[in-house]
């Protein structure tokens, strides 16, 4: 059979064997129903009015209270016109108004993280032209800055002996409005709740507790699923916060579908919230769809995708991008399972947005003989004062942010029996991070045959990967 999979700017072509199983979000097995757009302002008001586990904002809100609103920057939720950030904010926005809180109190973040922050082009993409018009020019939209200490606070440890350091405009407000997404995630199982707070609006060293080897290199992590120890110390760090502001977090978050459509909107108390939006979220993310192990995956990678323009090029970015999918489909990939994947990479780090990440590799290639040697110089990166002002002030990513990467990214060489990158440009890069190079899908899955997986390998083939919203696939039973 001929399938396309994404490649750079475009699509390469593949013919595979006529028994390749294929898998596509949304389409093999579909997903949850998603709400008719005349039903959203509906449920979603529905949601915000009758909360789980807290007062609604009618009760949490009167003249004089200072409000945070905290959203996630553009790598999660979609930008249609009915996506959930754009009508949430609206409706609360309401409900704020309506309980006597003036405009000026209300301060709008998005919750980049380490993440880079957005641009204002960016910001209007993600809000749309009412809210930025209504906030941006008076200065009531701001990224989140970890490295801001003027606005950040020092909470001490977790019971655990995590650090927390957090967003201080939040910790002050007297209302915490927390937007977010139930949407599968490689990092712990689900985006929003804890894992919004605990990721979106902490500082480096907090995040150091858990996107590090000692937590993600555990068996709880890989394949994905709610209960890791990287889950638990999302939710701890988030009721940390909880705890030392002296309130809860009022969260309003979408199940989402392959097209980040919602499903089902919960607002409420995250620590009963959550546990009820996975319900749904579990039927839409984890499939069981395979009836054997596969030997070997068959995807395509874009240049522009997820963290950004050069994820599909930057060879620590699409190695890390990688491993997410191992993470993923774990539990059906057999033990001798390869990887073949198109991309560029064509040497290109895109430095502008990942100003460290060659320093990084050439580290990698000097003194690693596996990604985790290279964690070692997690603190070094994370204080290296040019990395740090690009973070702040040239929309680029937090340094530390890439030893989240480089942990992530060891996961495919842990659990697979090569990886295969297709059409690298320059395929030195590709073979410095350790994997195999070839030029098509066929003379990879020729030389996957003869070394790997035998001659009648079971293929599954995943196009649209990183198109659309992944899921993670399980066996039938």
């Amino acid at each position: 059979m001929k399938l396309s999979f994404e490649y750079g700017h475009g699509m390469m072509e593949a013919t595979l064997p006529d028994n390749t199983d294929v898998f596509i979000p949304g389409e093999t097995i579909r997903d949850p129903e998603h709400l008719p757009e005349e039903r959203i302002v509906e449920e979603t008001l529905k949601s915000i009015r009758n909360p789980i586990g807290m007062d609604p904002i009618s009760k949490l809100a009167k003249k004089g209270s200072k409000v945070t609103i905290v959203f996630p920057d553009r790598v999660k939720g979609g930008e249609q016109k009915t996506s959930h950030r754009k009508v949430s904010i609206k409706l609360i926005l309401n409900e704020l108004y309506d309980a006597g809180v003036d405009k000026k109190d209300i301060l709008l973040i998005c919750s980049n993280g380490l993440h880079r922050k957005n641009t204002k082009e960016e910001i209007f993409g993600v809000l749309g032209e009412e809210l930025f018009n209504e906030f941006w020019y008076s200065n009531q939209i701001i990224n989140h800055d970890s490295e801001d200490y003027e606005n950040l606070i020092d909470l001490g440890k977790t019971g655990s002996g995590d650090p927390v350091i957090m967003n201080k405009y939040v910790y002050d407000s007297d209302l915490a409005i927390l937007i977010g997404h139930t949407q599968g995630n490689p990092y712990g199982g689900y985006s929003g709740g804890y894992k919004h707070c605990s990721t979106g609006i902490t500082h480096w060293k907090s995040i150091a507790s858990h996107h590090v080897p000692q937590v993600m290199h555990r068996s709880d992590f890989t394949p994905v699923n709610s209960k890791s120890l990287m889950r638990r110390k999302f939710d701890e760090i988030g009721q940390h916060l909880e705890e030392k502001m002296g309130k809860k977090f009022f969260c309003c978050d979408a199940v989402l579908d392959t097209r980040s459509r919602q499903i089902e909107i919960h607002s409420g108390y995250a620590r009963e919230m959550q546990v009820e939006a996975w319900k749904t979220a579990d039927q839409r993310t984890y499939v069981p769809f395979a009836e054997k192990k596969y030997d070997v995956l068959v995807f395509g990678m874009p240049q522009f995708f997820h963290y950004g323009n050069g994820m599909g090029t930057n060879p620590i970015m699409l190695m890390q991008a990688i491993s997410a999918q191992v993470v993923r489909h774990k539990r059906i990939m057999s033990d001798k399972c390869v990887i073949i994947c198109s991309s560029i990479c064509n040497g290109n780090f895109h430095e502008e947005l990942w100003p460290y990440t060659r320093e990084m590799y050439d580290l990698f290639l000097e003194q690693g003989n596996t990604l985790p040697d290279i964690n070692r110089f997690g603190e070094y990166f994370a204080n290296n004062e040019e990395y740090l002002k690009k973070y702040r002030f040239a929309n680029a990513f937090h340094p530390f942010h890439g030893f989240s990467m480089i942990s992530s990214a060891h996961i495919a060489e842990m659990n697979t029996s090569a990886v295969y990158i297709v059409g690298a440009e320059a395929p030195g890069f590709a073979r410095g991070m350790g994997m195999k190079t070839r030029n098509t899908f066929e003379e990879a899955l020729e030389d996957a045959k003869k070394k790997y997986v035998g001659q009648n390998p079971n293929i599954l083939a995943l196009p649209m990967t990183f198109k659309l919203s992944a899921v993670h696939l399980g066996m039938k039973e």
